[in-house]
């Protein structure tokens, strides 16, 4: 039986993730007891200490990190509030897990939750998930761990973590189709509604720019692009409008953006074209023309990459 520690953090933190888990685990137990075979979950509510005031909810944890001598699996849920205060709260939560890890224990973590977790250095060359709206934030403070923002679930080496919000069903599914087999997994899906074939937080990312640092003419040239994406734009222009040369220019803007100008021009643009077609009756060639596109193959291809849905298939979703 594998002992699952769910961790419940000091302060603000996902109350969904914690009850959602606990819950959705409990019920692989009953699911393989009606199959005819044991139960494989040893569930627990872990805490630093016995009680634990969450904003307006206390929470009484099954035990204590101090308790639990060995566990399987250790969950980390999202944590609100400021980061840094969260971290500092829950710092005690580090060296246990990392001991845990180091007996064998794999680690999970949901959204957010992600920073505790990059904290222990687990995460150090390793690929990792969180909000969408946190990549840019978790690159900056942990620039050796390789952000994957458009993903809902990544796994290495025993280390899992998930994009924004209830993307962690889709890691519980993936963790219990790894632990219980895939038809345990199909079935927990559809009792729960949950999306099986979910791999992408890209459709739902607003690209708000990467503004989080200090290269002041990076910025400019960011702002201009954003107030600019109807034109064509190229990086020669830009590199002679800040007197800077082309090399270091393109070098400096992928460093404090993660993207290329050809990258960020396309999700600027991108972003526009979304927001007409959530707001207007546009149809695509209208909106490919207005943010500056003359080639719909091209236009196409730039859209599913950036969202991971067509033009149309957007539309379709999100249109009034």
């Amino acid at each position: 039986m594998k002992h699952i520690s769910i961790l419940i953090p000091n302060g603000p933190c996902s109350i969904s993730n914690i009850d959602g888990s606990h819950q959705i685990l409990h019920s692989v137990n009953g699911v393989l007891k009606r199959m005819g075979s044991d139960p494989i979950f040893d569930i627990q509510f872990v805490g630093l200490q016995d009680k634990i005031s969450n904003g307006s909810i206390s929470i009484t944890p099954d035990t204590t990190i101090d308790r639990v001598e060995r566990t399987d699996l250790i969950i980390i849920p999202a944590m609100f509030g400021g980061l840094e205060q969260a971290m500092e709260l829950n710092s005690a939560f580090i060296p246990w897990i990392k001991e845990q890890h180091a007996k064998g224990a794999e680690v999970a973590s949901f959204c957010i939750g992600a920073f505790l977790l990059a904290s222990t250095g687990l995460l150090k060359g390793k690929q990792c998930s969180t909000h969408w709206s946190m990549v840019n934030e978790l690159r900056a403070l942990h620039p050796d761990i390789e952000v994957l923002g458009d993903k809902v679930v990544t796994e290495d080496g025993g280390i899992y973590t998930s994009g924004g919000a209830y993307s962690y069903l889709n890691l519980l599914i993936y963790l219990i189709e790894k632990y219980a087999g895939r038809d345990v997994a199909i079935t927990i899906a559809k009792s729960f509604a949950i999306d099986i074939d979910r791999y992408s937080q890209s459709p739902f990312i607003i690209f708000q720019g990467q503004k989080e640092h200090k290269d002041e003419e990076i910025k400019k040239a960011q702002e201009y692009i954003e107030a600019n994406y109807q034109e064509k734009i190229s990086v020669d222009q830009l590199a002679d409008m800040y007197a800077v040369g082309r090399r270091s220019f393109e070098r400096r803007f992928k460093k404090a953006t993660h993207n290329t100008v050809i990258e960020y021009a396309q999700r600027v643009k991108v972003e526009a074209a979304k927001r007409s077609f959530e707001t207007s009756r546009k149809n695509i060639n209208e909106v490919m023309y207005d943010v500056g596109y003359t080639d719909s193959k091209g236009f196409r291809e730039v859209f599913k990459k950036v969202t991971g849905l067509t033009p149309i298939e957007y539309r379709n979703k999100y249109s009034k």
